[in-house]
């Protein structure tokens, strides 16, 4: 089973956009009862079906599935919640770490979020510069 350990910062400059590239994101959430999330999300030209599971202390089971990108788009078209989520993803590497940093558009427009993705939940990991809290 694949679990997800994550921790999730606001930005203090942006100073992380001179080596950035992003891909453009959209997901949406498909509505369950059982406590987990069912999400769909197109990153760039490909499609994929995530399922998490609750969380415990800092971590969650994960499974994610790619699935075709038409189908993904009709998913979020007709069956997701409203409104969906709109980003564009920035890899950025910074002591050791790939760092992703989510600029929001549409409902979210001018939220700026960085996220990391730890191995276990006490990891220690060294905050670039440009981190907030």
């Amino acid at each position: 089973m694949a679990v997800e350990i994550e921790k999730k910062f606001l930005l203090a400059s942006d100073d992380w956009r001179r080596t950035a590239k992003g891909t453009i994101y959209r997901q949406g959430y498909l509505p369950a009862e059982s406590g987990c999330t069912v999400r769909v999300r197109t990153a760039g030209l490909k499609g994929y079906l995530t399922i998490k599971g609750k969380s415990i202390g800092a971590a969650r089971p994960e499974f994610e599935y790619p699935i075709p990108l038409d189908d993904a788009n009709e998913m979020l078209d007709i069956l997701c919640k409203k409104p969906l989520i709109e980003k564009t993803r920035f890899l950025v590497k910074y002591s050791g770490f790939t760092w992703e940093i989510d600029e929001f558009s549409g409902e979210n427009k001018g939220l700026l979020v960085a996220e990391i993705e730890l191995e276990y939940p006490d990891q220690k990991f060294a905050k670039p510069p440009w981190l907030g809290r």
